[in-house]
Formats: structure tokens, sequence, C-alpha cells
């Protein structure tokens, strides 16, 4: 966090952070995102002394709550599906599409 930064900041980080974390993100991986989210807030509520345009004229990231990520429409990407497949050790994954991906994982 950026030197005086509010102790509502800080909180907001450290749930951030953990929320990530329990999410299976690396460690690294979580305190980028929790970053990025309360940089995003303070630049939003004018706390920082520079601000991005997509920072304060974009959907707020407490709002937008991940409608970007791949979880969506389409769900995952084939990358996220190969990786889960290759932990659950699934045979014959390096050949297979998106869509056998996804049914060999029972999605």
């Amino acid at each position: 966090m950026p030197a005086g930064s509010s102790p509502k900041r800080e909180r907001q980080y450290e749930h951030i952070k953990k929320s990530a974390q329990d999410r299976g993100e690396s460690t690294k991986r979580a305190e980028e995102i929790a970053g990025r989210t309360v940089n995003k807030e303070r630049a939003r509520a004018g706390e920082s002394k520079t601000a991005s345009r997509t920072s304060t004229k974009d959907t707020s990231s407490s709002r937008r709550g991940g409608q970007r990520s791949h979880t969506g429409a389409q769900g995952p990407t084939k990358e996220q599906l190969y990786q889960e497949a290759r932990r659950k050790n699934i045979h014959g994954r390096s050949s297979m599409t998106k869509r056998e991906l996804a049914h060999a994982l029972g999605r």
C-alpha cells in the first residue's frame, strides 16, 4: 500500500488479498489483484494524486465483481481448462479441444 493510505484502504487491501488467496491465487497474484482494486477505489474517491480515465470513468470494481473474468458467457478459457485437466491428470488432454476438455472435466 502507498504511504499515507487510510486504515480503511489497508483493511480493504487485506480483505481482497485474503479472498483471492482463498480462491486459490498465489500470494503474488493476490497482492496484485488487491493492489489494483484498492488503487482504483482510491482514484475514484479522489484519494490519489493521479488517476487514469478508466479508473475514474469505468464501472467500479465492487459493482463489476468479475463481470469481465473468464467465468462469464463463454466460461473458462481453453488454457484454464487445460491446466485443470493437468492437475487432475486427465489422459490425452494435449490433443483435446476446449469442448472436449470441458466434457472430460464434467462441465
